[in-house]
């Protein structure tokens, strides 16, 4: 018969953006340990609250299948002596299988005689194998850990109870001192312990406990109430999505409840309002039709509406200090300008093995003015750009943003227009800590564009130079976020830019205005070339394109981020041609032979007069027209002209013999190999790609 089985973990409260990844953690490995153990079910259903997390599992087979297995042993000679008898071989192998040599049978494999021991295994019932599930909750890794007690052992938050229903019945097993049950616990406040006669009872039990155990009928019951109160008042209430899955994961019996605030304060911008309610007290803001901010907000309550005055009184309390708080720096920081803030900057660290951040914003300066003329912004751009380098980071000093950290940039575009900055420069000072995220919005501006690519780029290759760079997981200064926001803003623009030639040009730069940092910058630029690669391969993946293509062009010579993207395209595009494999397979001969010759950029000149047969005066030919302008042209462009070398290069090689006794002859044709390998590799290192007929 099918089983339901009910696997609750009873915690202290755990952080609610932690609930969610923990949740389908959790279903994830008694998924695969079900799968692992043979045993079948019909489905996985998941409950979860900031007190709990818990898998109702349907349709449970009642034991693992019986399994009929063909144990293969030792070869034949060394089972048996030459007397056929059975050496110690064969009788260990016999008995580590529960068998004795009598059971021994003999098959053919490959031409070789070989021991076999055919087994039946009956298979283990369904409560036999469910204990292991404690190994599935222990294994369960977190953000941040904790232990508690006397204990070493480790987890998000101390396990309070722990449920293990299989139907009626506890399947019993431990975790540290606490013991498996049919009890589980209700609301902290509202509810009490309830004992479940079995598994299928769970959600209703609870819900009369004053815990709703289901986090989407919890998100609908906070969505619904949250619109009532919204429609009640003619308001508009933006239902964040990231805030409604925090607050849904804050709660087990939501009540939503509305609060005001003293209407003085909509004078502050409306970002320091809404970060105030929506980051640091998780309430929703609330506009009118129009979208014009209200005096108002809306939370949600881990209870019910008994005494809710109260509560509502307490949140606009604590909400009103914050805003006063941000009242006084608003004020405050308007009797400094802009200049007495820069200043300040020479005696804030970026980093105390680089420099100040005045001194990153002079770098930043000689970067962003050189990218802006290598993408051919115009003067006025030009111009706001210089400006916009020389105070972006000033907002940092402010007591807004010491106060309020997620609102520097935004600080620092409402402070630089009140101070009479251009609207350009405002928005860039805004724009340059795009994207904040691996996915995050872009700047749209091309000024703030360039300013985001400057700073990140002198924090890569700074903290490259200073010998702090990522590692496995460890990237304390998300300079792999920053590298994809380099790739993605680069991507997004469609701008040509050589990430090679750039960091050196901005190194000399740098050297000749006395802004270098004291780091060896130089020595980084292929290191900090490979990293960015890196996040072009993934951006590529992100594309879909095959991880072989994308592992090519990222592995090539060639250093233009957007090159690099359209090989990537350009090859995906092809990989079903006809005729790809073909063209491949000769390319890639050519990239595999040509390394059994080293030569220098200057010493690649190819000797006619050493030529042997008219295969060599037709590949030399050929290749010396391919090869005009060939640095100039695009993806697509490159590779059909070495497309067309496919004929030339196959005829070469079956004419020629590449490693020939004589020095002068094999280095001249190695000399020919390298120049079509130079061309090959600026699309990509081809060799990785798996190429099928």
């Amino acid at each position: 018969m099918a089983n339901n089985f009910l696997l609750e973990i009873g915690l202290e409260e755990i952080p609610a953006h932690v609930v969610t990844p923990s949740i389908n953690q959790f279903k994830k490995r008694a998924s695969d340990f079900l799968k692992k153990q043979r045993i079948s079910f019909k489905a996985i259903k998941t409950f979860s609250t900031p007190r709990r997390l818990t898998l109702y599992i349907t349709g449970l087979a009642d034991k693992q299948p019986d399994i009929d297995q063909s144990v293969k042993g030792p070869a034949k000679k060394i089972a048996q002596d030459a007397d056929g008898n059975w050496t110690k071989a064969a009788i260990g192998f016999s008995r580590g299988q529960g068998a004795t040599p009598d059971d021994i049978t003999f098959k053919d494999v490959k031409g070789t005689q070989y021991v076999f021991v055919e087994k039946h295994i009956a298979g283990k019932p369904v409560e036999e194998i469910l204990p292991g599930m404690k190994k599935v909750i222990t294994a369960m890794t977190f953000p941040t850990m904790m232990k508690w007690g006397s204990y070493s052992f480790e987890y998000v938050r101390p396990i309070k109870w722990l449920v293990a229903l299989l139907n009626d019945t506890v399947i019993p097993f431990s975790i540290l001192d606490v013991t498996t049950d049919r009890v589980t616990s209700g609301h902290r406040f509202l509810g009490k312990d309830v004992s479940l006669a079995n598994a299928d009872e769970y959600e209703e039990k609870l819900t009369e406990q004053f815990v709703i155990a289901d986090a989407a009928k919890r998100k609908e019951i906070i969505t619904k109430q949250i619109n009532k109160i919204a429609a009640d008042h003619n308001w508009k209430i933006n239902l964040d999505p990231d805030l409604l899955e925090e607050v849904n994961n804050l709660v087990e019996w939501p009540t939503a409840f509305e609060g005001n605030f003293d209407d003085k304060y909509l004078t502050i911008p409306d970002e320091v309002l809404i970060t105030s309610m929506k980051d640091h007290q998780r309430f929703f803001y609330v506009t009118d039709q129009e979208g014009s901010l209200l005096p108002n907000f809306v939370s949600v309550r881990n209870g019910n509406d008994y005494d809710i005055q109260n509560v509502v009184a307490g949140n606009e309390k604590v909400l009103t200090a914050r805003l006063e708080d941000a009242m006084f720096f608003y004020q405050e920081d308007q009797k400094k300008t802009i200049a007495d803030y820069v200043e300040r900057l020479k005696k804030v660290s970026f980093h105390d093995k680089i420099s100040t951040m005045y001194e990153k914003m002079q770098r930043v300066q000689v970067i962003s003015g050189y990218l802006g003329k290598l993408i051919g912004l115009s003067d006025n751009e030009l111009k706001d750009l210089k400006r916009a380098a020389q105070i972006y980071k000033f907002d940092l000093v402010t007591g807004m943003v010491g106060e309020f950290a997620e609102l520097q940039g935004i600080m620092g575009e409402k402070y630089a227009l009140l101070n009479h900055e251009s609207p350009v420069v405002a928005k860039a000072i805004a724009e340059h800590y795009m994207p904040i995220s691996a996915n995050g919005d872009l700047p749209q501006s091309a000024v703030g564009a360039v300013l985001a690519i400057a700073d990140k780029l002198d924090s890569i290759l700074t903290f490259f130079a200073a010998g702090m760079v990522p590692s496995g997981s460890n990237d304390p200064y998300a300079l792999r976020r920053q590298a994809t926001g380099i790739v993605r803003i680069v991507a997004e623009k469609n701008w040509n830019f050589d990430l090679g030639s750039t960091l050196d040009q901005i190194i000399q730069l740098q050297n000749q205005e006395n802004v270098a940092p004291k780091l060896d910058q130089a020595a980084q630029i292929d290191a900090v070339s490979n990293f960015v690669k890196d996040r072009i391969k993934q951006y590529l993946d992100d594309l879909g394109i095959r991880y072989d293509i994308s592992d090519a062009v990222t592995t090539g010579s060639h250093t233009n981020i957007l090159f690099n993207i359209a090989s990537g395209k350009m090859l995906q595009s092809h990989k079903d041609d006809d005729n790809f494999k073909a063209i491949i397979e000769s390319l890639t001969r050519v990239l595999r032979i040509s390394q059994k010759g080293s030569f220098k950029d200057d010493d690649l000149t190819v000797d006619p007069s050493l030529f042997e047969n008219d295969s060599e005066k037709a590949l030399n030919k050929v290749v010396s027209a391919a090869a005009n302008d060939y640095d100039s042209l695009n993806a697509e462009q490159d590779f059909d002209r070495l497309a067309s070398l496919e004929n030339p290069i196959n005829d070469y090689f079956d004419a020629t013999m590449i490693m020939a006794k004589d020095d002068a002859l094999k280095n001249n044709r190695l000399r020919q190999l390298t120049i079509i390998s130079k061309m090959i590799l600026l699309i990509g290192d081809l060799d990785k790609l798996v190429v099928k007929g």
